[in-house]
């Protein structure tokens, strides 16, 4: 009876913590993923300055996404079993750490370890935040990833941005500006880990599986690993994008640097935006009816766009951005639902291992790059896509527990 009687609390604080909570981790996000994104926006400046190639280019990608890959899946294993509430403001020291090395790194070694220290950074804020939003979601998960992944792009859009209009006129020893940024974010989630602390009794209830009615099923990790193979496909695309989008802007049509920033910036915005519209959709109407809308919307315009002016790769870029970025809530939410109390395993995979399969993506590419041209690249890159057709093999989840179609 007392076991009932705190999992029947657990809705409750989650849903008296939804908007401030949720709101809060978004927030951070945002502060998280701004930091990280100054990086790919600081590619043109360190790549002159430094007298990089791509491929170089390309392996400090790796060195960030490869922390962050590999690190985040064992974080989360480890904090399924044993929460920490204040993780978060040691991972964002990390960040905080990283951003200095990189700001006065007088060599290239120094580069790759500060991309690595923010990598890091990224592997130990993501799994817990993502368990922290689904405890305080009140039920509607889908709202709440996508509440939470929004603060994420919205940061990655800064990024650039802020590259645009202070890194690039005031030099890469401005990035230890952003230092300010991250003891903000280390203050707020300190905050936050006096809240989850207070809840943890009945958050391991709600997010660990104690709450949860769906069963693991024969085929989940099958399952799973079809979205991680489908999330590689939207992340090696989107790679892409943000390490040369720049690089080819500037070769194809000839944009200034500050121009090139500007229309990185709002590629992210649409990211943003479709996450946004993804979650609360799949909430609605179902996560894997979503993911088949991201894939086949995406397909036409990713084709296009490398035989388009500048005027429409902008727009295609955005409109791409839209569509693929709408799916991100719905997958890790499904994935949840497959795997239920797993959260901490499962937000590693998805915010690392398939982010890290991009990464290594975005190295080949750069060599790639470098032995024939970023246009042959965006030439292949635009059927990575096609990849996402395997979402025909994924099981509806409510049909299979109710007999009726989502």
């Amino acid at each position: 009876m007392q076991k009932s009687s705190t999992l029947d609390a657990a809705p409750d604080l989650a849903r008296e913590a939804a908007f401030s909570i949720v709101l809060a981790l978004s927030f951070a996000h945002l502060l998280n993923d701004m930091m990280q994104s100054l990086l790919p926006a600081l590619y043109p400046i360190i790549k002159d300055a430094y007298h990089l190639d791509f491929g170089q280019i390309g392996l400090i990608t790796l060195a960030f996404q490869l922390t962050a890959s590999l690190g985040q899946p064992l974080v989360g294993m480890y904090t399924d079993r044993r929460p920490q509430p204040y993780s978060l403001v040691a991972g964002m020291g990390s960040t905080l750490v990283g951003l200095v090395i990189l700001a006065h790194a007088g060599s290239y070694a120094l580069l790759l370890l500060g991309a690595a220290l923010i990598g890091t950074g990224s592997a130990v804020f993501h799994p817990e935040s993502t368990r922290m939003a689904r405890v305080a979601s009140g039920g509607r998960h889908g709202l709440a990833q996508a509440l939470f992944q929004v603060g994420g792009q919205a940061g990655q859009a800064c990024g650039p941005l802020l590259a645009a209009f202070i890194v690039v006129p005031r030099g890469q020893s401005s990035i230890s500006w952003f230092s300010l940024v991250a003891l903000i974010a280390m203050v707020l989630l300190l905050q936050v880990g006096h809240w989850y602390r207070r809840r943890q009794p009945a958050a391991k209830g709600w997010a660990g599986g104690g709450l949860t009615s769906i069963k693991p099923q024969g085929g989940a990790w099958f399952a799973v690993a079809l979205l991680v193979l489908l999330m590689f496909s939207k992340n090696a695309y989107t790679a892409s994008l943000g390490s040369y989008y720049t690089f080819y802007l500037i070769g194809e049509f000839g944009v200034s640097v500050q121009a090139s920033q500007v229309l990185l910036f709002l590629f992210f915005v649409s990211q943003a935006v479709g996450a946004l519209i993804g979650g609360h959709l799949g909430d609605r109407i179902g996560r894997r009816r979503i993911i088949w809308i991201s894939i086949a919307g995406a397909i036409p315009f990713t084709l296009l766009m490398p035989f388009a002016n500048l005027f429409w790769t902008a727009v295609l870029a955005i409109v791409i951005g839209l569509i693929m970025s709408s799916a991100f809530p719905a997958i890790l939410v499904y994935a949840l639902e497959l795997l239920p109390g797993n959260v901490g395993m499962i937000a590693g995979l998805f915010y690392g291992l398939s982010f890290g399969l991009g990464a290594l993506s975005a190295a080949a590419l750069g060599k790639l790059a470098d032995l024939t041209s970023l246009t042959a690249v965006y030439h292949m890159c635009s059927l990575l896509p096609l990849v996402g057709l395997v979402t025909w093999f994924l099981p509806d989840l409510k049909r299979a527990q109710t007999g009726r179609p989502v």
